[in-house]
């Protein structure tokens, strides 16, 4: 057959129906691929905000929550530590925390939004160790200059109770404060946060 009996129209037309048809059959078969990727209820859940009532957190007192599978710790600081926090910068590797991971609206000294009550994720940034709570001051096993915090008994590292590393420890860097918001004065919620400027 030569050129001249050829339908260009015809033609044209074949091949735009041919690629219609291929990119909806694409289409087909990306949809569950792409569902497939999407995580499970259960992934989404563990990383789902998680809220928690202080209400009857006693001074002094330390509670543990999970959140996206870390332990977390909500801290109600007495007066006499807040006091003591201040004095320790000479000892701290990072009194600041300006190499460390908190959100805008606990980037200060105390690393709360509120000075009494401090939530820090409960692992060691040395090697992801759960540190213990030590509250009291000066213990024969931790000597003199042990004003109170988190102990971690693996590798020796030293946090205050603001979560900040000592000196000289393996830990390079202060406890990780995760994002958190009030809900009312007696209710947090951790894994929400809200702007630094409405705090």
């Amino acid at each position: 057959m030569n050129e001249q009996g050829v339908d260009k129209s015809k033609r044209q037309f074949l091949t735009t129906a041919l690629s219609v048809v291929g990119a909806v059959g694409t289409g087909y078969l990306a949809v569950p691929f792409l569902s497939q990727m999407r995580p499970s209820a259960k992934a989404m859940a563990a990383g789902a905000p998680v809220e928690v009532d202080i209400s009857k957190i006693e001074p002094g007192q330390l509670i543990r929550a999970a959140w996206r599978g870390k332990p977390v710790w909500v801290l109600n600081r007495t007066p006499e530590v807040l006091a003591t926090l201040v004095t320790l910068d000479a000892k701290l590797a990072d009194p600041q925390s300006g190499a460390s991971l908190q959100p805008e609206t606990s980037k200060n000294t105390l690393r709360s939004i509120k000075p009494e009550i401090f939530v820090a994720v409960g692992l060691c940034t040395h090697l992801g160790c759960s540190p213990t709570f030590r509250p009291e001051i000066a213990p024969n096993d931790l000597g003199e200059d042990w004003k109170g915090g988190f102990f971690c008994p693996c590798h020796g590292s030293w946090f205050d109770l603001a979560g900040r590393v000592y000196r000289g420890v393996p830990a390079p860097t202060n406890l990780e404060v995760p994002p958190y918001r009030y809900v009312t004065d007696t209710l947090i919620i951790i894994g929400e946060e809200i702007e630094a400027s409405k705090a």
